[in-house]
Parts: C-alpha cells; sequence; structure tokens
C-alpha cells in the first residue's frame, strides 16, 4: 500500500526544512571557528610584536607599523595607545570566549563575568578610539576613512550599551542579538585587515589605492564596509532563522559560507604577508640594524649610517638583523619624515645588497616619484617588473608614470 501523498510531500518538506536548518547552522559554526582562528592569530602577533618590543624597551619600533606609533613626550597619547593595543588583544581574546555556546552552556558564570568584562573593555577602547582619531595625533587615510573610523567608535560604544541594559534585564535573546553586533563593530579593524589582503591577493598587487597615501575608493569602500558587511550579514542571518522558509536559510546560509571562503583566504594573506614576519621579528635576538641607523641619521646624517651600515655588515654579521625588510622599512620611515633623500639612500642600500630583489627596486622608484624624480622612478619600476614580471605594483606605476 502506498504512503499517503499529503505524508508524503509533508515528509519532503520536513526534510528540506531540517536540511536548510542544518546548513544555515554549519555555515555559522563555519564561520565561527575560522573568524576564531584569524583573530587569535591576530592577537597573537600583538602580544609578540608590540608586547615584547614593550618589554625590551625598543617601542620605537611601534612606528614601522603605525603612522605615528610612539610619540616621546607625549604621555598621554602614548597610554592611550597602549591601552587600545592592549585592550584590543584581551577583547579578541574575550570575544571568542563569550560567543562559544559550550562555554555559556557549560560555565555560566564565566561567561557572565567574562561578559561584564568584555562591555567595559569594548567601551574603553571605542572611547580610546575616539581619542586617538581626533585629539589630532597623525592617523593614516583622509577624511572619508577617519569618518568611518569615528562611526565604527560611536558603534561599538552604542552595542555595548545596549548589550549590557538587555543583559541587566534579562532579556538574553535581545542581549545575545547586541552582543553579536558589538563582537563585529569591535573586530571592525581586523576585518579590515583580512579584507585589504584578500583584494590583493584577487588583484595581485593595490587596485583601487594609492598605497603611497593608503588613499583611494576601495579604501574608502573598506573602511565601511569593514562593519556595515559584516552587521548587515548578521542582520540576514537573525531574520532567516526566525521568519524564512527553507529557500531563504539555503540562500543565506551559502552567502555565508562564500563569505567565510573569503574571510579565510585574507587570514592566510595577511598571516603570511603581515603577522607571521613581524612575530618572527618580535622574537629575533638580532640588533634591528633599520633603528641603529636611524639613530645615526638622525645625529650624524645618512652618508654615515651607509658608512656603519658597511662596517657593521663586516664586522658584527651575526648580531645584527641585516634582512631585506630593515633596510625597507627605514627607507619608508624617512619617507614618512618627508626626508626624501635619505630614503632614497637607502633604498639604494638595500639594492646593492639585494640586487636580484624587485621589491628592493621597486621601493627605490617609489623613493625617486615621491622626491619628483620620473625617469629614475621609471627606471627602477622597470627593473623591478624585469626580475618579477608578475609585480602588478610596478605594472601600475609604469602606466602612471608613462601616461604623464
Amino acid at each position: 500500500m502506498s504512503a499517503n501523498p499529503s505524508t508524503a510531500s509533508l515528509t519532503n518538506r520536513w526534510d528540506l526544512n531540517s536540511a536548510a536548518n542544518t546548513s544555515l547552522k554549519a555555515a555559522a559554526g563555519f564561520w565561527f571557528v575560522v573568524a576564531v582562528m584569524g583573530q587569535w592569530i591576530f592577537v597573537f602577533y600583538i602580544a609578540s610584536f608590540y608586547g615584547v618590543s614593550s618589554v625590551r624597551g625598543h617601542v620605537g619600533v611601534w612606528n614601522k607599523t603605525l603612522a605615528q606609533g610612539w610619540m616621546p613626550g607625549n604621555t598621554i597619547g602614548n597610554t592611550a595607545l597602549a591601552a587600545h593595543l592592549l585592550f584590543a588583544a584581551l577583547i579578541t581574546l574575550s570575544g571568542a570566549l563569550q560567543l562559544a555556546p559550550q562555554i555559556r552552556g557549560r560555565v555560566p558564570i564565566f561567561h557572565r563575568w567574562n561578559g561584564r568584562f568584555y562591555v567595559v573593555v569594548a567601551f574603553t577602547m571605542g572611547l580610546s578610539g575616539l581619542y586617538l582619531l581626533f585629539s589630532g595625533r597623525k592617523v593614516v587615510g583622509d577624511f572619508t576613512q577617519h569618518l568611518s573610523f569615528g562611526i565604527n567608535g560611536i558603534l561599538i560604544l552604542v552595542c555595548a550599551a545596549m548589550a549590557w541594559r538587555h543583559a541587566v534585564a534579562r532579556d538574553f535573546k535581545t542581549h545575545r542579538q547586541w552582543a553579536l553586533r558589538l563582537f563585529l563593530v569591535v573586530s571592525g579593524v581586523w576585518f579590515f585587515r583580512v579584507g585589504l589582503m584578500f583584494w590583493l591577493l584577487l588583484n595581485k598587487g593595490p587596485v583601487g589605492f594609492d598605497p603611497a597615501t593608503f588613499q583611494g575608493p576601495f579604501i574608502t569602500f573598506l573602511s565601511f564596509a569593514q562593519y556595515l558587511l559584516p552587521l548587515g550579514m548578521l542582520e540576514i542571518y537573525l531574520r532567516t532563522q526566525d521568519r524564512a522558509g527553507t529557500l531563504g536559510r539555503f540562500a543565506t546560509g551559502a552567502s555565508l559560507f562564500v563569505l567565510t571562503l573569503v574571510m579565510g583566504l585574507g587570514i592566510v594573506g595577511a598571516t603570511m604577508t603581515m603577522w607571521a614576519p613581524r612575530i618572527k621579528a618580535a622574537y629575533d635576538n638580532r640588533t634591528s640594524i633599520a633603528d641603529t641607523l636611524a639613530a645615526t641619521i638622525a645625529s650624524s646624517g645618512v652618508d654615515q649610517a651607509v658608512q656603519q651600515y658597511h662596517d657593521l655588515k663586516s664586522a658584527s654579521l651575526a648580531t645584527y638583523n641585516f634582512d631585506e625588510a630593515e633596510l625597507n622599512a627605514l627607507g619608508y620611515q624617512l619617507i614618512k619624515g618627508n626626508k626624501f633623500k635619505e630614503a632614497i639612500r637607502i633604498f639604494q642600500l638595500n639594492v646593492e645588497a639585494y640586487p636580484h630583489s624587485a621589491n628592493t627596486y621597486d621601493s627605490l622608484a617609489e623613493g625617486y616619484m615621491d622626491d619628483g624624480n620620473r625617469v629614475l622612478a621609471l627606471t627602477n619600476y622597470q627593473r623591478s617588473l624585469e626580475l618579477n614580471p608578475k609585480n602588478h605594483n610596478a605594472i601600475q606605476m609604469l602606466r602612471a608614470l608613462n601616461a604623464q
């Protein structure tokens, strides 16, 4: 005897609905695992690069990654920056633990106290971020980027306040929704880095922005997308959970899965190109040749620094870090200080040390370009492209310079 058609239809519908629910939960779980892994790598980077340098008393290296990291004499600003970095590490660790359902279900007292800690630190971090933005300290980017970061800081304060308010009112469903929003806006800077690295991998170089000024339409888009895109996806996910049908849940799960893959690629790119090299450098016991030469340039000039480089390389090769990235970082540090002649000389020194590196010629070309020497900029970008035909930045810059 055959099954009742209506019963079979209901069974099939139930199976589809169950599969849709499973796929949505699996996509959310996949996103959470990938995000937590990436964020904990980021925490290890912060603790290694900024923490170890602080313990060793080398706070000046902060200026290698921040437009104005450690500013001598600016006690309030330096304290705010140090607190902001510390809170960024703590809140990233705390956020992952707070959202883990296993901890919430099995250790509720830890969940409550960790939640209080998370909200307080998030609020403090939002305030310190806004202070750094509006205190007059030089911040990378243009007005639109500063505006977006300001909005992000305000959103952190709002979400933290709302998460706390609904927890006190024991409206835990609404509290969890605001806690998720808080987690996403707090992670805005992290999403920015991951999104930028995915874009660079996708295009094999900077497209849609100028890497020298860090301005352009893509950077403007990413400055707002770093929190608006995750927040938008969260709202879709929450509404899908409550009201969407089978098709809507499948579509949301698939979209979340794709976004997770994009995020994962960005994490890999950021880890390989930014975080891992700096983590390695943090535990390198050799003395930074860049820091040594920077002090000499400030006191005795670049020619004396070049001589010092050759002397130390001959006599103390194992004591100092002579890696390619050292002089490259010093050159860009000099460019930031508008010391173009000095930067060019340091880039030239790096070319002499690493004559087969496309990156050293690319940096030297940028130094000439910033100094207004179009001919030598073209020559060195061309040499960089000969060494690495896939150097997308050299291709772009040659097109721009030839169009002038």
